[in-house]
């Protein structure tokens, strides 16, 4: 009887590539997908080359791929990664690399885990090591310039399937192809999320600044990511192959699937492009109330998944999932200037804590950010039903800004003085009902007691908010 080995494949150097020489968004997009397809093209591509069954497929997608394949293909199988490999470093200018590693399927799924490990490690300290048994291929004269992912992100938006042939291992094909599958969820297709906002008549795709302008409020518009909280450990953790190969493919649905049909609803298909999802991550780009409120639902979602599908799982290891929005300080910012800040915010976050959301500068827990949009429909309430000018909102945000002191320093003013301010920028206005919204609006920003004064982080995050929502008002 044959033995079985495992492969298993890695793409490094993701986030180094997307965001580099601060792409336009076409190129950006392109660059996503083309990601995205790799892990999932390139082991049915060997499959397919080698001539197997299709149910030797484990898991794919997430930027890698574990395959079972019998052993007397392993000569075949160095020489078709090497290939890709060669491909893909020069698509992307050698800032993306693929990795391997191979193993026999024997013993337990621990030990079989961590050969893979050690043998990733070897692989990246010595890199002529990760080149596999055989030698690189020369590479395939194809032009390293971002025609190929533009095209690719313009034509990918329609297509009903992708291909590919073993001349240009690395590309990605839209039409035509030695090996081709359709795109959808059946067992047989490519996964690929991939909404796209149009403009009004329905012929392009809705660009960054074109969702800005559909943003009640200001016209802004930014980027959403999303990475779950201790998503390795958790993989770490599993004590089966089976396990494993069900919990990937458990997130990749629940983010291709579900972050696709959020996408749908009516309050964000004209205001929201979806870059990517992989394994445990995803991104969009969109006006940034929008994005916002995106973040919320899908936080929900993704706390009613962990609920059904990891309760038989201890620990709180990938049942998380932190968030950060960086918005564009200008309307024509290239969206991989954008892509590559929400990155760092995401990063923000993650350092501070798990389970949070980093908005308008503040990393927040999931619950204070519905703290934070209470607060914001009363400072938004303040000028749509009393007329109270929308200046004050940015004369609080002042206030806040005050109260960020340096260790040491002397306090701003006292108490009394404070709610003073807070009296003569919100007005004195004698209706009982603007009294009443008034004093409500002061409690929830700096407390009940006025000897003590404290504001909340969610606070600052609502007077921003409130201030992008009221701009438009502020024209008026």
């Amino acid at each position: 009887m044959s033995v079985q080995i495992l492969l298993q494949g890695k793409l490094l150097g993701v986030e180094e590539f997307l965001p580099s020489g601060q792409p336009a968004e076409l190129l950006l997009t392109g660059r996503l997908r083309w990601v995205s397809l790799l892990s999932e093209i390139l082991p049915r591509a060997l499959i397919a080359e080698l001539g197997l069954s299709k149910m030797l497929l484990g898991s794919s997608g997430g930027e890698q791929f574990l395959v079972v394949l019998p052993e007397e293909v392993r000569p075949q199988t160095e020489e078709f990664l090497a290939a890709a490999r060669a491909g893909i470093r020069e698509l992307s200018q050698n800032r993306l690399e693929l990795f391997w590693a191979i193993t026999e399927n024997l013993g337990d799924w621990t030990v079989v885990r961590k050969r893979l490990n050690d043998e990733f490690q070897r692989k990246q300290g010595t890199p002529l090591a990760s080149t596999g048994l055989g030698p690189i291929q020369a590479p395939s004269p194809m032009e390293s310039d971002p025609a190929y992912f533009e095209d690719l992100g313009r034509t990918l938006r329609d297509a009903v399937s992708v291909g590919w042939s073993p001349e240009s291992p690395a590309i990605i094909l839209t039409t035509g192809g030695k090996h081709s599958w359709t795109i959808g969820t059946s067992p047989d297709s490519v996964p690929l999320a991939r909404h796209t906002a149009l403009t009004d008549d329905g012929r392009e795709t809705a660009t960054a600044p074109v969702l800005a302008s559909r943003a009640e409020g200001l016209p802004v518009w930014g980027v959403l990511r999303g990475d779950v909280d201790g998503f390795g450990i958790r993989v770490r953790r599993l004590q089966s192959i089976e396990e494993y190969v069900q919990l990937s493919v458990l997130y990749k649905q629940f983010f291709a699937g579900e972050v696709e049909v959020l996408c749908s609803l009516p309050e964000f298909w004209r205001k929201v492009n979806l870059l990517h999802t992989g394994g445990d991550d995803f991104a969009v780009v969109g006006a940034w109330d929008a994005v916002i409120g995106f973040a919320r639902e899908l936080q929900r979602l993704f706390q009613r998944f962990t609920e059904e599908h990891l309760k038989e799982f201890p620990g709180p290891e990938g049942k998380t999932i932190t968030m950060a929005l960086a918005l564009a300080p200008e309307l024509d910012t290239p969206l991989g200037s954008v892509y590559g800040r929400s990155r760092d915010r995401l990063e923000i976050a993650k350092s501070a804590d798990k389970d949070c959301f980093y908005l308008l500068g503040r990393t927040l827990e999931w619950k204070q950010l519905s703290d934070a949009a209470e607060l914001k429909d009363e400072l938004t309430a303040m000028v749509r039903e009393f007329g109270v000018a929308p200046q004050y909102i940015r004369d609080l945000c002042g206030i806040y800004r005050e109260t960020r002191r340096a260790p040491g320093a002397k306090r701003v003013e006292r108490p009394w003085r404070f709610h003073r301010r807070l009296f003569r920028i919100l007005g004195s206005s004698r209706a009982r009902d603007f009294q009443k919204a008034r004093t409500s609006l002061i409690a929830d920003l700096v407390g009940k007691n006025p000897a003590n004064i404290k504001l909340r982080p969610s606070g600052r995050v609502a007077l921003e908010w409130a201030r992008l929502s009221t701009a438009g008002s502020a024209e008026n």
